[in-house]
């Protein structure tokens, strides 16, 4: 039905509703006295009369001719209680001020307007939701098997699905109840459904009410416990689905092949690591802070991260002038009051860097800047070298003569017994830095983390655009086992080593355990709503030079001490480089990379860099190993 005729129906109702509640509430308060017509039909009539212009009048303006009443809510019960009480208050002072200026023989009892007020809000109300139990009584016929449904998550979401189900038959959907970890609402039901009870009981649900369908109902379900339905769903044969979240659906986001977008945490299996605030806040506030490589990953989230906790200034120093200058856009607009100094610079450059430091003075620095992919610098050892060394070293070097206060260098569980160019030359960093800070006395600190997921290059955003294309996704090997963490974790780690750093130590995050590749690859797969094998194939193109089926955080036949952090551990005492005095090493390299003897460079580092093993995995290395 046209809108506007709908609406002159009630608005004609209305009228009809406004005359009625008056005849009520006279006769409610007279009880048909036998003298209404001498003492009071005028009164009444000339109150219907006021009350059929102001009412509409005000109802018209709170909008209550303008709603889909079919879709009426609490909040239009409450306009429309608004609405009529405005009225009702605007009738009775306009029929008062009437009564006792021009009408005052007329005979009129004042508590009418009291019960007018109520039963007005009772007819009113009433008619509205009329429009809304005929809606939903107007069944569609079915077309097909009705499916039998358990909802996962009796919360907001699981409500709004059930009643979905319930007023839309078409979809054939039928719930049968709830299943929630809440214990409070356990043998509870919800819009008549029961709750049966936790989610582990899904089990023996699916066989005792013969369950078609399971529908998580959490829009924000960890990973956790979409895996535990999807673990008990897929051997019984039942398919499951996930609701996406609200901003997922208004982003556009969701299409017919995911459900719901694959959020990074839910591939983390463990809880994510928590920081203490309060020592990041007393040792960033007011100062001025350098991160090199900003605009990286981990590098623009210590920005963001950084600026949250109101850094007097922020330098952002990066030798690619596009990711700076994104990074820059995102945070002037995220951050408008802290002061913020882009800088494009090459930390191999020795005057540039002394440019920037007398420039801008920083007091805290966090070097991020590294080449980091490991089959590219497997095959580009003299530039591996001159970046992720010398360049560190030349850092180091401005930060010392220009009286930085802290520094922390940002390493990976690759420099541990390192098996490749990449995790050589973040060890000699990390020796550089720890040497600096035994040399020097500063808080100078190396944070050493697993792969970032998340992170750019590394192997969750590769999968997704994989699963994109309709796969297949590509594993170098079925027991290719890796340490991971959130790039926010992983930034809070960094915050919280500059905090606790004294200098001259190591600091490493408890990450639990390692988690293998083929399982990572099949969660993001069945959380995009897809099924490994069957829609996205999985292969394996064999391990690349330099990697190893599993890393290490640490050494282990080193000592890590606890920190004030319970998933922070400190070590004081790593292992140095054998034979030489370091200063002699990094020297040595610096000849070899203007000499171009990349091969030379591998047996120097594979000779004085502990358990190393580097020029055996670089045999038969290939430019082509690089993108399988």
């Amino acid at each position: 039905m046209n809108s506007r005729i709908r609406n002159r129906f009630v608005l004609f109702a209305d009228f009809l509703i406004i005359l009625l509640s008056i005849i009520v509430s006279y006769s409610l308060r007279l009880d048909y006295a036998p003298d209404f017509t001498r003492y009071y039909l005028q009164g009444a009539i000339y109150l219907c009369l006021l009350s059929l212009v102001v009412k509409p009048l005000v109802f018209y303006f709170f909008g209550l001719y303008r709603r889909l009443w079919v879709y009426a809510s609490i909040n239009e019960l409450k306009l429309i209680a608004v609405a009529v009480t405005v009225s009702s208050i605007v009738v009775a002072a306009i029929f008062t001020a009437l009564k006792y200026l021009a009408w005052p023989t007329i005979g009129f009892p004042r508590s009418v307007l009291a019960i007018d007020w109520v039963i007005s809000i009772i007819l009113i109300g009433g008619s509205r939701f009329i429009y809304r139990v005929a809606a939903e009584s107007k069944r569609a016929p079915t077309d097909g098997k009705i499916k039998k449904v358990i909802v996962v998550g009796a919360g907001d979401a699981g409500a709004i699905m059930v009643k979905e189900m319930l007023r839309n038959t078409q979809i054939n959907l039928q719930p049968i109840g709830f299943l929630d970890d809440d214990v409070s609402k356990k043998g509870h039901s919800l819009l008549g459904l029961p709750v049966f009870g936790a989610i582990n009981k899904l089990n023996e649900l699916l066989e005792d009410q013969k369950i078609d369908e399971v529908i998580i109902a959490i829009p924000s379900a960890p990973g956790k416990i979409v895996r535990l339905v999807a673990d008990i769903c897929r051997p019984a044969g039942v398919p499951f689905r996930t609701m996406p979240g609200i901003y997922e659906l208004l982003g556009g986001k969701v299409n017919v092949n995911r459900l719901r977008e694959v959020e990074i945490t839910d591939l983390l299996r463990r809880e994510p690591v928590r920081i203490h605030e309060e020592m990041i806040g007393n040792v960033l506030k007011g100062k001025r802070v350098l991160v090199t490589g900003a605009g990286g990953s981990i590098g623009r989230e210590l920005c963001r991260q950084i600026a949250r906790w109101d850094a007097s200034s922020l330098i952002m120093l990066g030798h690619g002038e596009n990711s700076i200058f994104e990074a820059l856009l995102e945070l002037r607009q995220d951050y408008p009051t802290i002061e913020i100094d882009p800088v494009i610079a090459d930390i191999r450059d020795t005057r540039r860097l002394d440019e920037v430091f007398e420039q801008y003075k920083p007091e805290i620095v966090f070097h991020a800047a590294a080449h980091k992919h490991v089959p590219l610098m497997q095959i580009n050892i003299s530039d591996a070298i001159t970046n992720n060394v010398i360049g560190t070293k030349k850092l180091l070097q401005a930060a010392d003569s220009h009286q930085v206060e802290r520094l922390v260098l940002i390493s990976t569980d690759k420099a541990v017994r390192p098996a490749n160019v990449y995790g050589a030359t973040k060890r000699l960093a990390e020796l550089l830095t720890l040497d600096m800070a035994r040399r020097t006395g500063k808080a100078f600190s190396v944070v050493r983390f697993g792969n970032v997921l998340g992170s750019r290059g590394s192997v969750v955003p590769l999968f997704k655009k994989m699963i994109a294309l309709g796969g297949p996704i590509q594993i170098t090997h079925p027991d290719m086992f890796r340490f991971f963490m959130t790039i926010p974790e992983a930034v809070h780690l960094v915050l919280q080593a500059a905090s606790m750093g004294e200098g001259g130590e190591a600091f490493l995050l408890n990450m639990g355990e390692q988690v293998r590749i083929l399982d990572l690859a099949e969660d993001l797969i069945r959380l995009s709503g897809l099924e490994p094998g069957r829609d996205i194939e999985i292969v394996f193109s064999g391990i690349r030079p330099g990697e190893k089926l599993r890393e290490e955080l640490w050494e282990s036949e080193k000592i890590y001490t606890k920190t004030a952090h319970p998933d922070v551990l400190r070590s004081s005492a790593e292992s140095t480089i054998k034979q030489y005095p370091l200063d002699e090493v990094i020297d040595q390299l610096e000849k070899l990379v203007k000499r171009g003897q990349d091969e030379v460079i591998v047996e120097l580092l594979d000779r004085v860099i502990p358990g190393s093993s580097i020029r055996e995995t670089r045999k038969n290395t290939d430019v082509l190993d690089i993108v399988e």
